[in-house]
């Protein structure tokens, strides 16, 4: 067996970060997104990608966790990898891990751990580019929300996004420039291509990829365990099932909204968005089936861009969730139980409404429940939702 060369790249894997968006009860990097933690799923891609030292910045206490992943990811390699503390900020972390860099190291990338599931090519293009360039090198992808500046929940106006991108990880540099520039930096950076053109030198870009999201939330949680859900059940031709279900009471501002409609002259339903619970126990069997969380993961009181939302934009962006994560919505029956209105007459435009938003078929069964419990004593609306969804990959 030959001697392996001293790598002259390294690779800084930030994993010190607390996760408290993720609200998982512990430091980001440890949550698990199947049976492996983000910091394994992370570790094993860049293990995958060229030959480097390894440096893992981890929350102090947690060191021993971050070895015991980087020898299952590494292998035999394992001695390419050492473990770091971090400090309070992403910039002391990242400072740290410099720190420790082995002497033959001329290029160095900086790479989150919460990007778990980055493409090893990433990284080959980034050192590439560094190589060719003598530069920094950030990867990105094209914007492609529609962006707007605003003050408090006013719009002023629209932002051009052609000029726009993301900013992605690994980002690389030259050695030398990259530690002149946190020997120099005064202020705190959003990220290591910032502090690197704050102290003048010049960033170039290449191709970022979708698969490199970062996960900050539940909901990108939800979505990294579905691209990595077995391969079996995601190329399964058998339907999977999903049940929702939604109580809202009467007693909100303005008219009642319901299964996707306005109901001129009933009371209006309370809640975080408009109380369409139609809607809502929809929303929870589509996403159930799917495996891609709850409602309140994606559209909770967290999200205030949510608040009055009507149903109809819920059923919309759940359609395109669940689309992302390779999954097409089969159909979807639901049954109201409440007192009033009277489904009956509206029946069809209801289920209209709620087919074109969801983009699959969409029946509505209405009963009452004879007098019994809240909905039989008028003081609120009950729905439950079946869903079918099937694997589209």
């Amino acid at each position: 067996m030959g001697i392996i060369p001293v790598p002259r790249v390294a690779v800084i894997v930030v994993a010190a970060g607390s996760g408290t968006r993720l609200s998982a009860g512990a430091p980001k990097a440890f949550v698990g997104i199947d049976e492996h933690s983000i910091l394994r799923h992370a570790l094993e891609g860049v293990a995958a990608a060229p030959n480097a030292q390894i440096v893992i910045v981890a929350p102090r206490g947690r060191e021993g966790d971050a070895r015991t992943e980087a020898e299952a990811a590494f292998g035999e390699r394992s001695d390419l990898v050492s473990v770091v503390v971090g400090g309070d900020t992403r910039q002391q972390s990242v400072a740290a891990g410099l720190a420790a860099l082995w002497a033959d190291v001329e290029i160095v990338l900086v790479h989150d751990a919460a990007r778990a599931l980055t493409p090893p090519e990433v990284f080959g293009r980034v050192i590439d580019e560094v190589e060719r360039t003598g530069a920094g090198v950030v990867p990105v992808r094209p914007v492609v929300d529609t962006l707007k500046r605003v003050t408090g929940s006013l719009v002023d106006e629209a932002v051009d996004r052609a000029p726009l991108v993301a900013a992605q990880t690994p980002q690389g540099f030259p050695r030398g420039l990259l530690e002149g520039a946190y020997a120099e930096a005064t202020e705190e950076h959003t990220d290591d291509t910032a502090l690197f053109a704050a102290a003048g030198h010049p960033v170039h870009t290449v191709a970022g990829d979708d698969l490199s999201f970062k996960i900050t939330t539940p909901a990108d949680l939800d979505r990294a365990r579905h691209l990595l859900r077995p391969a079996a059940v995601a190329a399964s031709v058998l339907p999977l099932i999903g049940i929702g279900s939604d109580v809202h009471a009467f007693g909100g501002d303005g008219a009642l909204r319901l299964a996707g409609l306005e109901w001129p002259g009933e009371p209006g339903l309370r809640g975080h968005s408009d109380g369409d619970a139609v809607a809502h126990a929809i929303v929870d069997a589509v996403l159930a089936a799917a495996g891609l969380g709850d409602i309140g993961t994606h559209f909770g009181v967290d999200r205030p861009e949510y608040a009055g939302a009507s149903g109809v934009v819920f059923l919309q962006r759940v359609r395109d969730l669940v689309a992302e994560a390779g999954f097409a919505i089969g159909n979807v029956s639901v049954q109201v139980q409440a007192n009033r209105p009277r489904f009956a007459p509206r029946r069809a435009e209801a289920e209209a409404i709620l087919t074109d938003a969801l983009g699959a078929p969409v029946s509505v069964a209405a009963t009452t429940t004879d007098g019994l419990g809240f909905t039989g004593t008028g003081e609120g609306v009950s729905a439950t939702a079946v869903a079918l969804v099937h694997s589209i990959r």
